[in-house]
């Protein structure tokens, strides 16, 4: 899904792990972040709302967020 956001022709050059930060690593843009929320919640239905989740942090935990925190967001939300 981040490669699909981000687009074909980024490469990645990385291996993208629980550790892998969105801001550091992957350079992921805010715009490219709403097209990754957006396309959760069409994986995911209103289940995942990544916006939502975002109003609950302060800026620099969005900044330090992670892959592997995503996707324990993930989990939790369809569990």
């Amino acid at each position: 899904m981040i490669a699909e956001v981000i687009g074909e022709g980024y490469d990645l050059d990385l291996d993208i792990t629980r550790d892998t930060s969105f801001a550091e690593d992957i350079e992921i843009e805010s715009i490219e972040f709403v097209a990754f929320g957006e396309l959760l919640r069409e994986t995911y239905d209103e289940r995942v709302d990544l916006v939502a989740w975002f109003g609950e942090m302060d800026v620099d935990q969005i900044i330090a967020l992670t892959v592997g925190e995503v996707v324990d967001y993930v989990v939790r939300c369809t569990s």
